[in-house]
């Protein structure tokens, strides 16, 4: 029979037929040694290799923090095109031409637009003739310009309508349409500028500067690019967006 506190085979602890360790003063010794073997048994590797996982079978779940997949419907939605969403200003407004007439420029739609305020004696009023050529190249096409002289800047354009007519056909034969005097900035802009400046976003959006600022309208009525008095009516640019914003169905030359 094993001693009390005596290890056997396996690691395992070894009984006496006593209940209880001895306490007898002679047997303090072997107490001793039975409670030193009893706490070297419960450490044990093989006592506590199974206590993770009995913790872990244990363990309240966390919730799920994942986002929900979006239901199939919106899902769908959410891929198709919005055509009903907001493109930009229309350009429809109630003008007058250089001759008094009432126009509507929602009569030029399906057509492209190339809007300019002009002026007769600013330095960049040689554009009158790129302009003109512009417009020449392009007409067939479906392009209108549109010229709109004003005095808003440095009062180059302090002329009366017969004036302006006269000048612009006796030095530049300009054939495209010619409109009344119009405020291009300022508290007194006019509609059509207000929304080609205020209603628009981006490069377009913005005060006029100077004369001969360009902007372009597609067939919709749409303001779609514009560019400043530097660039003239022919650079690569200008000729870029015009024919870009040209009626589809435009024949090529």
């Amino acid at each position: 029979m094993a001693r009390p506190g005596t290890l056997g085979p396996g690691g395992n602890l070894r009984w006496s037929t006593m209940n209880h360790p001895p306490t007898t003063s002679g047997g303090r010794a072997r107490a001793t040694a039975w409670l030193v073997a009893l706490l070297a048994a419960t450490a044990l590797p093989g006592c506590q290799k199974k206590a993770p996982e009995a913790a872990k079978a244990t363990a309240t779940p966390e919730p799920a923090t994942a986002t929900p997949e979006p239901a199939p419907a919106a899902e769908q939605a959410a891929r198709q095109p919005k055509e009903n969403a907001v493109k930009g200003p229309i350009i429809d407004h109630d003008v007058e031409t250089l001759s008094g007439e009432a126009v509507s420029l929602a009569s030029y739609r399906g057509k492209a637009l190339l809007i300019v305020n002009t002026a007769s004696q600013c330095g960049f009023t040689p554009q009158y003739a790129d302009l003109q050529k512009l417009y020449e190249r392009y007409k067939g096409r479906g392009l209108e310009v549109l010229a709109f002289p004003s005095n808003d800047f440095g009062g180059q354009e302090p002329g009366s309508p017969d004036e302006i007519r006269a000048f612009v056909d006796g030095e530049f034969s300009v054939t495209f349409p010619m409109f009344a005097k119009v405020h291009a900035k300022g508290d007194k802009k006019s509609p059509l500028y207000r929304t080609l400046t205020e209603e628009t976003s981006g490069d377009l959006e913005g005060e006029v500067r100077w004369n001969f600022t360009k902007f372009v309208v597609d067939p919709d009525g749409r303001p779609v690019a514009r560019f400043g008095s530097m660039t003239s009516p022919l650079d690569d640019d200008v000729i870029a967006a015009v024919e870009k914003a040209l009626p589809r169905d435009a024949a090529a030359p």
